[in-house]
């Protein structure tokens, strides 16, 4: 699932004035007190105003207990191996991953469109990344996420954290943890806030989409279960990503989620969880579609299959070759 390595634009080693001025030629001039305000860690990306920033609510480090081991239904910890100090986790894929090497990290990627106008409605993207992933490589370079959100048009900001650094592993760490979900959005609002603030309050009223790919399912659904934002979340996008906890996406969809729009789209490797969840979302008597509806709105089920994608490039390479460009863009 590797990809090439990061490159930035000419104008991503810029200081965010110089960055602010290259967003004035390709968009309007936001309103009076609306706009970024200068900060130096941040660059100008395909299209957007980017910072990896570091979190105290970050995924990692987790010092707590595994919920529900392997679908058990039973607790462990999640450091279950100490060597002299070096604490490590027993990963189900990757096998012994160290703490100081793979859940150590606390980046969060910050994405607005250079188009981003917080005096408008709109809305927060959640990304969660799958396995053997970093931030910059994968997320933004190979994947092109902040590009895909760029592009589609839509008024909305992007908030991905790291999970396992490069890593064969799902694990969800904070977010596996009751209200760690909303104490991540509160941060990330905190410091979008610090860019914009003659809009601070508008990010903490902004609905919420979360968007996981692959194994990025685990801290989505936590998210969902026990996250405490359960009245803001507008939206679930499932990329490749229905491989587990299927008993808990099928709880949200039917209760919380009633309220918002749900998509799964899969290729051959996640077809088996998709066509299990859509089988009982119908026999509960809810109506999925097979296709892309134009607008999602709440109540709106959606189940696309991919045909055969090749999951590690399944986020650039399903139909059009940029699928979260065009989820985003019906989004409107």
């Amino acid at each position: 699932m590797r990809g090439p390595s990061f490159q930035r634009t000419r104008s991503a080693g810029l200081g965010f004035g110089a960055a602010l001025m290259l967003a004035s030629c390709a968009a309007p001039p936001p309103p009076s007190g609306a706009g970024p305000k200068p900060q130096g860690g941040i660059t100008a990306i395909d299209g957007a105003n980017v910072e990896l920033s570091s979190f105290q609510n970050s995924a990692f480090p987790y010092h707590g207990l595994i919920p529900n081991y392997q679908e058990s239904g039973k607790t462990r910890p999640f450091l279950d191996v100490d060597d002299n100090g070096r604490l490590g986790h027993s990963s189900p894929r990757g096998g012994l991953l160290w703490e100081d090497q793979t859940y150590n990290d606390r980046t969060v990627l910050l994405a607005a469109p250079q188009s981003f106008d917080p005096s408008q409605s709109g809305v927060i993207i959640v990304f969660f990344h799958g396995n053997q992933a970093t931030l910059t490589r994968d997320v933004i370079a190979r994947q092109q996420i902040v590009r895909q959100l760029a592009d589609s048009g839509l008024n909305g900001v992007l908030i991905a954290p790291q999970l396992a650094l490069d890593a064969p592993d799902s694990s969800a760490g904070r977010f596996w943890t009751a209200g760690a979900f909303a104490a991540f959005l509160s941060e990330a609002e905190g410091k979008l806030g610090d860019f914009y603030p003659g809009a601070r309050g508008a990010f903490r009223r902004m609905p919420v989409v979360i968007v996981a790919y692959s194994g990025g399912y685990l801290p989505a659904v936590y998210s969902l279960a026990v996250g405490g934002a359960e009245g803001r979340i507008r939206g679930l996008v499932l990329l490749d990503a229905l491989y587990g906890e299927r008993d808990k996406f099928v709880s949200w969809v039917e209760g919380p989620g009633r309220n918002a729009f749900f998509v799964s789209a899969y290729s051959t490797s996640s077809r088996e969880g998709n066509m299990a969840v859509e089988a009982e979302l119908r026999q509960a008597g809810l109506k999925t579609e097979d296709a892309l509806p134009a607008s999602l709105s709440p109540g709106e089920i959606a189940f696309v299959d991919a045909g055969t994608v090749d999951h590690n490039d399944f986020v650039t390479s399903a139909w059009g070759g940029a699928p979260l460009r065009d989820i985003f863009s019906r989004m409107r």
